[in-house]
């Protein structure tokens, strides 16, 4: 039933949103040249409409294009309107392109602009409305799409807790095949073992199975596999190591070898480096042209508040775990314990004209010279020292695979 359902909305949702964008151009037109002072009719109203209707189906082709018309279960209501304003963006731009190298100068750009406002915001405000609509539904108990849940590790625990806590997701857990009964998933029915597979799939007819086996069962994945493709019914892996993942994980292929990256870095991309690189030497450039008079002012203060250097450098952890030397200017004293400890607001050892920099941050200035020489960057995070990358890498989860410096 509920495969009958979602066919009957999704056509629902592809009609309402081509009605939709077809109104907003008469809406548009009578806005510009009715509502709006200075409005001359260049171009009759009934040419706009068939200007729209080529416009719908393109603009429905975008929506369907970027994946707007598939279960929405899963996606995050943010995540569907970026793709909604990118589409009609795309489409706006290539009319505009084309009307212009055209030269259909006639047709009022701010009408068309108008258009895209309207249907977009329109389209954006029906979304938030059907989400709502159907998260209420589903807290009743509609429009659930059922599910059998197959193997029992921690992972299938994990999700069983998601589901049940959650019912705006519309999902219907039906039960569990695993080789015994699972005490994390107690509340759930056990249907059998593995070997029932093939019969538990006919007599439950699940909208959709999730496989989350246990490491120790992970040579049944083939008969697994195999039993919903026999079956027809979609199946969806849930790995053992899934906490290990990232939420949006990407693959590489070596000769046919999907290969699963657990960590992608934009910077391997040469060309995403070079691009960064390239702002970070003009930025650091301009600013350290711009900054000179007040770091020359800075320099002078810090060698008259106190004997020493005017920079204070310190060993820090930058990108690929390679240390250089991070400059600022100095703001306290001195001090034996530089390499090991962090200071605080009221730290004696701070210099009254130190404590001034560090309030404005003025210290931090010289590192624009450290971003020149590749060491930093002016966006990422901040390196640490040696001291505490030690530390952290045991204490803090995934502290090592932060973006690169």
């Amino acid at each position: 039933m509920i495969k009958e359902n979602q066919r009957l909305l999704n056509r629902l949702h592809v009609l309402s949103d081509g009605a939709i964008v077809y109104l907003a151009l008469p809406i548009a037109f009578w806005i510009r040249f009715y509502l709006l002072p200075g409005g001359i009719i260049t171009v009759p109203l009934a040419q706009y409409l068939a200007l729209g209707t080529i416009l719908t189906a393109v603009q429905l082709f975008a929506y369907a294009a970027l994946g707007l018309y598939q279960s929405f279960r899963k996606v995050q209501l943010r995540r569907e309107l970026e793709k909604l304003w990118l589409a009609g963006a795309l489409v706006m731009g290539v009319l505009l392109s084309f009307l212009f190298v055209q030269h259909y100068i006639d047709f009022s750009r701010l009408t068309l602009v108008i258009w895209f406002v309207l249907s977009t915001g329109a389209l954006s405000c029906k979304r938030v409305v059907l989400r709502r609509g159907l998260r209420y539904f589903r807290r009743q108990g509609y429009n659930q799409k059922r599910v059998l849940l197959i193997g029992g590790g921690e992972m299938a625990g994990t999700y069983w807790e998601k589901v049940r806590g959650d019912r705006e997701l519309g999902y219907t857990v039906v039960g569990y095949v695993s080789s015994h009964p699972e005490k994390g998933l107690r509340d759930l029915k056990w249907l059998g073992g593995y070997e029932k597979l093939d019969r538990v799939l006919d007599q439950s007819r699940p909208d959709e199975a999730v496989c989350a086996i246990a490491p120790e069962d992970y040579g049944r994945m083939a008969e697994i596999i195999e039993g919903c493709e026999k079956a027809g019914t979609k199946l969806s892996i849930i790995p053992f190591y899934a906490k290990y993942m990232p939420s949006n994980p990407q693959f590489d292929e070596l000769d046919g070898i999907p290969l699963l990256n657990f960590r992608r870095i934009p910077l391997d991309n040469w060309a995403n480096a070079f691009c960064k690189r390239a702002m970070d030497i003009v930025g650091s450039l301009s600013l350290i042209i711009l900054c000179s008079p007040l770091m020359l002012v800075c320099a002078v203060g810090v060698k008259l508040s106190s004997p020493g250097p005017i920079f204070f450098k310190q060993e820090r952890i930058g990108r690929g775990k390679k240390p250089f030397y991070m400059y600022k200017f100095r703001s306290m004293r001195v001090n034996s314990g530089e390499n090991t400890a962090w200071s605080t607001d009221h730290d004696g050892r701070k210099t009254r004209f130190g404590a001034f920099l560090r309030k404005c941050s003025l210290d931090e200035l010289p590192q624009f010279f450290n971003v020149l020489k590749g060491d930093m960057s002016l966006v990422g995070p901040r390196p640490e020292i040696p001291y505490y990358v030690e530390k952290f890498k045991e204490d803090v989860p995934l502290y090592m695979v932060k973006p690169a410096v």
